[in-house]
């Protein structure tokens, strides 16, 4: 019993340690080589729809996106500090 309680804990650790490793990196998730290419089913995808430049401006809008949001927060505060705002 305590080999296989110690043998959940080491399992336990080492899929913790690739969660962690994915969180860190901030990267999308990849699937392997060759996914649905491989067995003929590119063009269902549907994300893409068999083209493979898709996903990389999918990314760049979901990109511009969170760029324009951050903008719009920071309008929402005012610089009271700021000598551009002060008039005399």
């Amino acid at each position: 019993m305590t080999i296989f309680i110690l043998a959940f804990i080491i399992m336990v650790l080492i899929v913790a340690g690739m969660a962690l490793g994915a969180i860190v990196q901030n990267k999308p998730l990849k699937g392997s080589c060759g996914g649905l290419n491989k067995i003929g089913m590119k063009k269902d995808c549907d994300i893409c729809g068999g083209d493979d430049d898709e996903c990389e401006k999918e990314q760049e809008r979901q990109r511009q996106a969170a760029l324009a949001n951050t903008a719009a927060q920071s309008d929402l505060a005012y610089d009271a500090t700021s000598k551009q705002n002060k008039q005399s």
